[in-house]
């Protein structure tokens, strides 16, 4: 059975904690069901009620003082404040939040088990124009003040960071028997990279709302809607950066390449070119710099998504910039 993240049972919440969430349901638990989607380590349950309805618990709880974790669960509860007038039709409905006994609690309907991957090209082109028409509602919209303007442009600065704060030589032992070849790989192509990733740090508005977090264990496809959730990193920057980290998150679970991603979603939304490029370089960039590090501790499957994730993105900014075939990619890990 694959190695899972240490997620508390129900018995584990603080009575306190299970008292005020069916007081705020307004009915009795029965029966609460570990959900474990994304590879975090919150608290994460199922709720089944004894008035016949569902919801889903999530939330963040004290960790050891050493813990590499962080559970945002108060900044996703403010987000969800924040953006819902805007885009609360890509939302889960809002059931109440708390804070009791350091547990800081969001309720929400439940959307039921993933259903997502595996992929179909259906499920893709419908996933695709949904996620076009939640960043073409918010485009060139005033954007809430709490929102960050720049976190995307972190993502355009790693290729130009190689060799000082991170080394390819590092990078490239991802793909083992293979490393000299990636190495050389990296080598030659990182002028390239570094040059475009620049344009993401250059993006103008219009901005619209990025979720910054779309893979599928963050999301429901109810639909033709793409409802998604884990809000805490939402912020406002250009549509093309999380329709790009969107394209290969698909990819890297077996789904259509991320071009035809690209052209699915601009069947609704257009894409400006400099920016989508930028950002294609960035987030390959970004799975450079992390997929090769040791595991984390309390994420044990985080390198294991990171290092798929740089199979796909690594191969597409390879087809985008007409860079030679990244053969060695095949010799990397899941």
């Amino acid at each position: 059975m694959p190695v899972r993240e240490d997620k508390p049972a129900w018995s584990q919440v603080p009575p306190s904690v299970r008292a005020e969430t069916e007081r705020r349901l307004g009915s009795r638990v029965m029966r609460a069901t570990r959900a474990y989607g994304g590879y975090a380590a919150s608290a994460t349950f199922r709720l089944a009620l004894a008035n016949g309805r569902r919801a889903f618990f999530k939330a963040g709880y004290p960790l050891p003082a050493d813990s590499p974790v962080v559970l945002p669960i108060a900044q996703e509860t403010r987000r969800y404040a924040a953006l819902a007038p805007m885009v609360g039709r890509w939302m889960p409905k809002q059931l109440g939040a708390f804070r009791r006994a350091r547990w800081d609690v969001l309720l929400m309907e439940d959307l039921g088990p993933a259903t997502i991957p595996p992929w179909s090209p259906d499920k893709a082109r419908r996933a695709s124009r949904s996620y076009a028409r939640f960043h073409r509602r918010t485009l060139g919209m005033p954007l809430p003040r709490g929102l960050s303007r720049t976190r995307h442009r972190r993502f355009g600065m790693f290729w130009g960071n190689a060799g000082k704060t991170w080394e390819l030589s590092n990078a490239a032992r991802v793909a083992g028997r293979r490393a000299d070849e990636a190495e050389e790989w990296l080598s030659v192509v990182m002028p390239t990279l570094r040059a475009a990733e620049r344009d993401l740090v250059r993006a103008k508005p219009p901005f619209v709302v990025l979720h910054f977090d779309t893979r599928s264990d963050n999301f429901r496809l109810v639909g033709d809607r793409l409802v998604m959730f884990d809000w805490p990193w939402a912020s406002a920057g250009p549509a093309e950066f999380d329709l790009a980290a969107f394209a290969q998150a698909v990819n890297a679970e077996r789904g259509p390449d991320p071009e035809r991603i690209v052209t699915w979603y601009e069947e609704v939304l257009p894409l400006r070119e400099r920016e989508l490029a930028g950002s294609i370089a960035g987030i390959a960039g970004y799975f450079t710099f992390a997929a090769w590090r040791p595991p984390l501790a309390g994420l044990p499957r985080l390198r294991s998504i990171q290092r798929k994730q740089l199979r796909a993105s690594v191969a597409w900014a390879a087809r985008h910039f007409d860079l030679p075939e990244p053969r060695w990619l095949a010799a990397v890990p899941d």
